[in-house]
């Protein structure tokens, strides 16, 4: 008798694929996949990342060579976002659907040869947005459904990313735009792709100014790497990786192989990426967006407010602080003539207050409805990424853009088409 299980791929054997897409299903998801290789340039971390899962599959540099061999049902793609239009277009070739890591990919093109291939072959691509399915943002969006504020005229939407989370962007391979397309992409497509989600429409022009305030350039001293540095007594973004032993394990001595380190310098002079950035966001049903993201700030979290005809909605969600907060998120509903409601959200088990085990059971285990549209496919990720794009162009033209004048001719996709 035939297995139900779908034979699944790893791509990327980094910190997120080994934990997120690796020891977890393999322990938790047995039932519905099975883990029947992994693929990485970098032999010695794969061997490394399985110890970790707990599995004895074959490890594959060759990705070509994966597919004619182990002929997987699914590829789950965790390598560096530029790397993702090439593994998604031969997985869904070799007839296997795709998970991928956020973002979808990185530039106008590489979205088009995706969404090319998906035509053509028939498969199915899902972006990992998990914070869609946080509790919070899903009570936010069956209020905003409810018509509870009546028709939303504006959103203000800010992001804080701590002196942790932050700067690890800086020390890794994010810290280039060659390789992450920058924040307004790499980061920001989380939160572009909840403003979509949550007004149920599609950005139309975008106006932004962005800066490397902080990091790079800007700081007071530099070196190679953490471990290394003549500075690490006196600098406050001193990194020892050996203090995380799955970190040391992934990425120190399989640094011999390939020279990429884990601590860089979060003070390198060639990184070329923002840390400061904010936006301001058209979207086709009128909707004006406020939008800011900043990368080294003393908490760690954000603050959404949606300002509708008949009131607002409003969190301040903290993930990460000095001081107490209560186990759950507070969302404000207040009515311009009424009284204020305040609603009280648990946070969950797992991985963003629950919503990684909400995303994986959506699109792993048969049977979930999705009343709320948690699910996001290609075109949800093609559009978060070119709301980055357009944040990236406006910043360095200093002029408004277009999403309509980036995409171009649309080549029969039907991108921009209305939504369904």
């Amino acid at each position: 008798m035939q297995s139900s299980k779908k034979r699944y791929v790893l791509v990327g054997t980094g910190n997120r694929g080994a934990t997120m897409w690796g020891k977890d299903l393999v322990e938790r998801w047995s039932t519905e996949v099975e883990l029947v290789a992994v693929c990485d340039l970098n032999a010695m971390r794969a061997k490394r990342a399985l110890d970790y899962i707990g599995a004895m599959v074959p490890v594959y540099a060759d990705f070509d060579e994966l597919l004619r061999t182990e002929k997987p049902d699914l590829v789950i793609v965790c390598t560096r976002d530029s790397t993702h239009d090439d593994l998604i277009v031969k997985a869904m070739e070799a007839g296997a659907d795709v998970i991928s890591e956020k973002p979808m990919t990185t530039t106008v093109d590489k979205i088009k040869r995706i969404l090319n291939a998906e035509a053509r072959t028939g498969k199915r691509l899902d972006i990992s947005f998990n914070y869609r399915f946080a509790p919070t943002a899903a009570k936010i969006k069956e209020l905003i459904n409810s018509g509870v504020i009546g028709e939303v005229a504006s959103v203000d939407f800010h992001w804080y990313l701590d002196t942790s989370h932050g700067a690890d962007y800086f020390r890794r391979w994010h810290a280039f735009t060659e390789n992450s397309g920058s924040l307004f992409v790499h980061k920001a497509t989380h939160h572009f792709d909840l403003l979509n989600w949550y007004l149920d429409s599609d950005p139309e022009t975008v106006s932004a100014f962005a800066d490397l305030k902080h990091y790079g350039r800007k700081g007071p001293f530099r070196g190679e790497r953490c471990r290394s540095c003549r500075y690490k007594e006196e600098c406050d973004y001193y990194l020892d990786i050996s203090a995380t032993p799955l970190l040391e394990s992934l990425y120190e001595e399989p640094s011999t192989v390939d020279g990429y380190v884990r601590d860089a310098c979060v003070f390198r002079e060639d990184i070329d990426i923002p840390d400061t950035m904010v936006a301001s966001i058209r979207y086709r049903n009128g909707v004006n967006v406020s939008y800011s993201l900043n990368t080294y700030m003393p908490i760690e979290g954000h603050h959404i407010a949606f300002n509708g005809h008949k009131g607002r909605i409003e969190l301040r969600q903290y993930e990460k602080q000095n001081w107490t907060t209560p186990p759950a998120d507070e969302i404000v509903v207040m009515k311009n003539f009424g009284d204020v409601e305040r609603i009280w959200v648990p946070h969950s088990s797992g991985g963003h207050y629950g919503g990684d085990d909400r995303l994986r059971n959506m699109l792993l285990r048969a049977g979930p409805n999705d009343e709320l549209k948690q699910r996001a496919g290609s075109r949800a990720g093609a559009m978060s990424v070119l709301c980055g794009v357009a944040a990236l162009q406006s910043s360095r033209t200093g002029q408004q853009v277009s999403i309509a004048d980036i995409w171009g001719k649309d080549d029969g996709l039907n991108l921009l088409e209305p939504r369904p």
